[in-house]
């Protein structure tokens, strides 16, 4: 079970990036996919969260309307649109892996963790 997250960059405010997260190691079906982010100095905190098939998904009140995340099913990939980025989006993103049946935002509920890709936004 493997998770890889990439796209990360430095940018300015106001740019945008997608992040992709590519599972392998088993069928992803039945799981349900997370972003979230962590801040030097801060605790990991939920970005956004989507249903494998993609009917469902749910933001943090911090990015909704500018982060869109979505799924390829065929490619077993996860990705994060953010656009209108902000310096306070400065984080290390984190895509996750969750069986639970509902679309979790604790850090606690996801099973499975990629490496983690940087995100730098200068003002």
């Amino acid at each position: 079970v493997q998770l890889q997250a990439s796209g990360g960059g430095l940018v300015q405010a106001g740019d945008s990036l997608r992040l992709s997260c590519a599972a392998s190691g088993r069928t992803f079906s039945n799981y349900r996919m997370g972003w979230f982010r962590q801040a030097p100095g801060k605790e990991r905190e939920f970005v956004a969260a989507i249903s494998w098939s993609g009917g469902s998904t749910y933001y943090a009140d911090s990015v909704k309307g500018r982060f869109t995340i979505s799924r390829d099913k065929a490619e077993n990939t996860v990705f994060l649109q953010m656009n209108n980025l902000k310096p306070e989006d400065t984080a290390v993103y984190y895509c996750a892996a969750t069986r639970r049946a509902y679309l979790a935002v604790a850090v606690s509920a996801y099973d499975y963790w990629g490496q983690g890709t940087q995100v730098t936004v200068s003002s």
